[in-house]
Order: C-alpha cells, then structure tokens, then sequence
C-alpha cells in the first residue's frame, strides 16, 4: 500500500511522527509511506490552496519533502508532484495536536488536507489528538492515536465505503480523547 502523509502543525510537528508510525503500519513492510508536509506550522488555514504564487519543496530525506504551504498544497504537490501522478492507495492528515470537533473543523488544515485528497478521488482521513490535563501528564501526550490508530484506521479502510464512481467524495475525520491509551474504549 502507499501511504501519502500531510499535516497542518508542519514537518517537525509531533503528531506527524505519530502519523508516520501509524502509516508504516498500515502500509507493512512492502508498503511507502511518503510525507509531504507544510514547512511550517499551518494551523487554521482551513481548504486553503496556494494558486498566486509558485511553492518551493524541498527534499529532506527519502520519501520526506517539507512545501511553503498549506495541507490541501502539500496534498496536491505530492499527488502531482512529488509522486509523479503514481497516486497513493491513501491519504492520511494529522496526527492534529488538538481536536478537530464541530467548529473547528471549518478552520481545521487538518481537515482541508484529507479533503483535498477527497476531492481528488483518493480515500482519506484527517486524525486528531484531543489534549486535556491527563495528556499533558503524558511522556507522549499522543499516546492514545499512536495506540489505537492503526486499528482505527484499518477497521475504516475495511468498511470499503468509498466508491470512486460517487458524485460525492467522502473523508473520515478521527478525534482520540484526551486520555491516556489504556483509558480508551469502544474502538
């Protein structure tokens, strides 16, 4: 499986670490995990794409590459770019350090990167760390996506729910609580 991976909180972000563990291990040993994620930080950027001036990359490591831009900028430089049209089996964007609940999700790069991926056919989910007082107590306060987001996304993927025929494009938008990994229920 290939794995395209974006962010809103930039390349040295936290929570994009968490993400690249969770892709590798949905993707396996066979699998690429290929990261193409905003320079820096780009929290409450929202759907916004970059369209008036040109948007520098740079490679940073194999598979790794860092775009003055937003989420749905990065998804669309890797999709066209970066991957050279050979188009990823998924995209996921996050680990968001914060939620992505109600509101938020208006202003959320988070979001605008998996829906940008939507838009363009390919299935995707935005994932989000919720933090309060027990994940501030934390040595890794995304204890709970890093536990339980694999199989988060896994028991996603098995629904098979996208159809690339739909008039309509569908992402998932994951919240984890604000908890530590074994407090978690009901995933």
């Amino acid at each position: 499986m290939r794995i395209l991976i974006t962010n809103d909180d930039g390349i040295n972000a936290p929570g994009l670490e968490t993400l690249h563990a969770i892709a590798h291990e949905i993707a396996g040993p066979e699998g690429e995990v290929w990261t193409v994620a905003p320079a820096f930080e780009q929290s409450g950027v929202g759907h916004c794409i970059s369209y008036s001036r040109p948007m520098m990359i740079a490679k940073l490591d194999h598979r790794r590459f860092a775009a003055e831009g937003s989420p749905a900028d990065c998804v669309l430089a890797g999709l066209y770019d970066v991957l050279d049209g050979a188009r990823p089996d998924l995209v996921l964007s996050g680990v968001n350090r914060g939620n992505n609940a109600a509101e938020n999700t208006l202003y959320s790069g988070t979001i605008g990167g998996a829906m940008e991926a939507a838009l363009q056919g390919i299935p995707a989910m935005a994932l989000s760390q919720f933090m309060g007082p027990e994940t501030a107590e934390l040595s890794d306060p995304f204890e709970a996506a890093r536990h339980h987001g694999p199989a988060v996304v896994r028991a996603i993927l098995s629904s098979n729910l996208w159809q690339p025929e739909a008039d309509y494009r569908l992402f998932y938008n994951i919240n984890f609580p604000p908890v530590a990994a074994t407090s978690v229920k009901g995933h």
